[in-house]
């Protein structure tokens, strides 16, 4: 839920994308090597496998503190199929999934047969608010810059990602969100919004609203 900042008048999946993923050759049953893309919910989907076991199997490995090259311990891999499908991957300039098409040598992204560059990818931790009044105060309805609240309006920590920058939102999971992938803004913020954290504003209900939850995304920067 997004707690609103005090002036208006000052003045951004359901899956998670396997690209950029680049696995490390067979050793065997238990070792990725991080892509510049890599993020413990993209594994998760990769491998199926809970985040959270492939947290718990890498301790020492800040969600944060992903980089190319890092080894990764994957819990459980012993299946020489998905040891080939790793590889395999790991070979690919292209990867598809679910209607996305990433492509890490020229840093674009495709959604709905439109071409996107994108400068970085960030995996952050999503919430999601209404346009209910309890949800935005005084204010009502209305981003940062008093404009109407709309699908693809997300409030951010200007530290991490400025105001008006546009992002292409991949791995999202709620009725009320176009599926695989859609574009927003960030044209709000809020004081419970800092870090690598969004908060999504979706139309609907605040009861239907709240089933979003808390959920791991993420975000192309387009340029």
């Amino acid at each position: 839920m997004k707690i609103r900042f005090s002036a208006i008048t000052a003045f951004a999946a359901a899956i998670g994308i396997s690209a950029l993923l680049q696995a490390a050759p067979a050793q065997a049953d238990s070792v990725h090597t991080a892509g510049a893309g890599t993020t413990y919910y993209t594994l998760s989907n990769y491998y199926g496998i809970s985040m959270d076991k492939i947290m718990n199997a890498n301790p020492g490995v800040s969600a944060t503190n992903i980089y190319p090259g890092l080894n990764l311990t994957i819990p459980g891999i012993t299946s020489p199929k998905l040891v080939a499908q790793a590889a395999t991957a790991s070979k690919a300039s292209i990867i598809t999934a679910a209607g996305l098409t990433v492509e890490a040598a020229t840093n674009t992204v495709q959604a709905w047969g439109k071409e996107f560059s994108y400068d970085k990818v960030l995996q952050v931790k999503a919430s999601a608010y209404s346009s209910a009044a309890s949800e935005n105060g005084e204010w009502g309805a209305v981003d940062y810059f008093g404009n109407p609240l709309k699908l693809g309006t997300i409030a951010v920590d200007p530290s991490v990602i400025p105001l008006g920058t546009k992002v292409l939102v991949t791995g999202h999971s709620h009725p009320g969100l176009p599926k695989q992938a859609f574009l927003a803004t960030a044209t709000d913020m809020g004081s419970a919004i800092k870090g690598n954290r969004i908060d999504i504003f979706i139309p609907g209900s605040q009861s239907s609203v709240a089933e979003f939850g808390f959920q791991y995304v993420n975000l192309y920067i387009i340029e």
